[in-house]
């Protein structure tokens, strides 16, 4: 299932949570133009690392079916991000 909604949590240096939905749908079909970008780019780099295009493709396939789930924290002195993947 490809993740629906990305909430990113950010600890302010005072203490304060502020939180971000980010729903994914919308945000892929804005940045569609330069997902084609993207994927030219990454079928080229196939080409000049000799990877198979299949498999790159199988393997992000699998990362994004991956996702829905995934917590990654980062802290560093007073401040912290918290991004959760649902």
């Amino acid at each position: 299932m490809i993740p629906q909604l990305v909430t990113v949590r950010h600890r302010r240096p005072d203490g304060r949570w502020r939180r971000l939905y980010v729903p994914v749908l919308p945000v892929v079909l804005l940045l569609s133009p330069l997902l084609l970008l993207a994927v030219l780019g990454g079928v080229i780099a196939c080409l000049i690392f000799r990877i198979g295009p299949v498999g790159a493709l199988r393997g992000v396939g699998r990362l994004l079916w991956a996702l829905p789930g995934a917590r990654f924290e980062m802290e560093q002195g007073r401040t912290a991000v918290l991004v959760s993947v649902r």
